[in-house]
């Protein structure tokens, strides 16, 4: 069996200024990176009104179950069916490219192309964003080193480093000298900035949003921002490349935006707002992503994304596999499939219009397939099967059709709390109502920052939840449809540039590792540059 670069490499692409050219783009909105990939200018614009369409997950074995493959399929068997169609997706970071997962530009027969290209450096997004981080680190440091007149107190620094590899020894550093004292690391995609870039709706909020972090407290507990440093002009102009979305195409040439790539468990878990309301005006259908399981990145695209730009889905797909459903039940997939219940009962709290996608494996049985469909439609949900893995846009035909008739109705969505009440009350409606848990912990510690926050005005802000995926508890044991379980929450901070309130839950880590057997492992280039075991 040919392996997903095999076939993206004998897929000849068109041209993007012909990709650009189906969306009425012209020539001179592109910043062309080469002759398969370009970024589009932030005036890019066709005045259209398009539907959006979410795809979310039960939740994920370790290798993921194919969101990105189902929402590339979706988006080609829609244009397969006539319709003006947008896919926008996240970069992918390196730390799971050489890690556990591989890439994630879909897989064989739906995927985003150049796929070598998007799942490296592409066009330098997740770079820029890690210089941007670094500087900011360099310039509170360089701030204490030249006297510290805003009297920063040290062991307060917000702001830790940032590096877009799988690290697990950069979890815990001392810098020496001046400075001296314990900091870390944490994965780019999991930083402030990475957030704050797919929160920003042009380049002045970017600006403005960059001057708002708050970088520490000064010795009389007062907060620090960026502003307070003067560094949000040199930060902009690191990232005044990477607001730009970034236009490729399917393997069937499709248009396709790739932009922004903040991890799901622990950042928000959406591609950029920018990217996503550009599709919105120059297609009829949008079709999109969110990190993990509904339990994160569908709650927060609808409670922190959407929020934010005004526009909520019209559809939600829950995206699942046979696979995930026995590895929640332990084997059993009449035991497992509580799990796709959780995400139901989750998603209908907070959007009444759902379709149920089953991603197809070779493995799977008829009998298997059977019972998930009479599981669904006996709740009077519509159900489809996705095969666009083996078959591309023709194996998604049947899904698309069913988008086409779930949007027939009108969506109603119900936000999950107001902003406009404590941090504890936010918390508590998110870890009890929504996972279900019977008692919160917090030490001393968490509930004294809490109490800070608010003192400095900070409550009226969402919760982004970080946390394991593989489970609704902050358990990754924890399978199935956990109830009247205990949460830990472990920390509590504000990103007050991107705004909101980051709650971390167990023992959630912002710097991955590489397993024992890394992707990496499998990959080789030859003589002529061409890479193989990219997945």
């Amino acid at each position: 069996m040919k392996t997903d670069i095999e076939i993206a490499n004998e897929t000849e692409m068109i041209p993007i200024t012909k990709i650009a050219e189906k969306l009425g783009i012209l020539e001179n909105k592109l910043e062309c990176y080469g002759k398969n990939k370009a970024k589009l200018s932030l005036d890019c614009t066709n005045h259209k009104n398009g539907k959006l369409i979410l795809v979310t997950s039960t939740n994920p074995t370790p290798y993921g179950e194919g969101k990105t493959t189902i929402t590339i399929g979706l988006n080609d068997a829609l244009c397969r069916l006539g319709k003006n169609s947008i896919a926008t997706l996240r970069e992918p970071s390196l730390g799971p490219v050489f890690g556990i997962k591989g890439g994630a530009t879909g897989g064989r027969y739906a995927q985003a192309i150049p796929m070598d290209d998007i799942n490296l450096h592409f066009t330098g997004d997740i770079h820029a964003v890690t210089a941007c981080n670094n500087l900011l680190c360099a310039m509170i440091d360089n701030h204490i080193f030249q006297g510290n007149a805003l009297k920063i107190d040290p062991n307060t620094i917000q702001v830790t480093r940032a590096l877009d590899i799988n690290d697990r020894a950069l979890r815990s550093i001392h810098i020496n000298g001046k400075n001296e004292r314990d900091d870390s690391f944490v994965i780019s995609t999991a930083s402030e900035i990475m957030a704050i870039l797919c929160l920003s709706e042009n380049l002045m909020d970017l600006k403005q949003n960059l001057a708002h972090i708050l970088i520490a407290y000064d010795m009389d507990g007062k907060p620090l921002y960026v502003s307070d440093l003067h560094g949000e002009e040199a930060l902009t102009i690191l990232l005044k490349d990477a607001i730009k979305p970034n236009l490729v195409q399917s393997l069937e040439h499709n248009p396709i935006l790739i932009h922004g790539g903040p991890f799901a468990n622990i950042a928000h878990g959406c591609n950029s707002i920018i990217a996503t309301r550009m599709a919105l005006s120059l297609a009829d259908y949008v079709v999109t992503e969110a990190g993990f399981g509904s339990d994160l990145g569908a709650f927060k695209f609808i409670d922190i994304k959407s929020r934010k730009m005004k526009r909520m889905p019209n559809l939600i797909i829950i995206n699942t596999t046979i696979r995930s459903l026995k590895y929640n039940g332990n084997g059993r997939l009449d035991t497992g499939i509580c799990n796709l219940q959780a995400h139901i009962d989750m998603m209908q709290k907070l959007n009444s219009n759902l379709l149920i996608c089953l991603n197809q494996f070779i493995e799977d049985t008829e009998e298997d397939i059977a019972y998930v469909k009479q599981y669904v439609e006996k709740q009077n949900l519509p159900f489809s099967i996705c095969n666009a893995y083996l078959k591309g846009s023709a194996g998604a035909t049947e899904l698309a059709q069913k988008v086409l008739d779930a949007l027939a109705y009108e969506n109603k969505v119900s936000l999950p709390y107001v902003l406009e009440t404590s941090i504890e009350h936010k918390m508590n409606i998110i870890l009890k109502e929504f996972y279900h848990a019977k008692e919160i912990k917090m030490n001393e510690k968490v509930m004294q920052k809490i109490k800070q926050l608010e003192a400095n005005g900070f409550c009226n802000l969402p919760i982004c939840i970080a946390k394991t995926q593989y489970a609704i508890s902050d358990n990754p044991q924890d399978l199935g449809y956990p109830k009247n379980h205990t949460i830990q929450v472990t920390n509590i901070k504000v990103a007050a540039g991107a705004g909101f309130i980051i709650v971390y839950l167990g023992n959630i880590m912002t710097m991955p590792g590489l397993p024992k057997e890394p992707a990496y492992l499998q990959m080789n280039i030859d003589e002529k540059g061409m890479i193989k075991g990219l997945y």
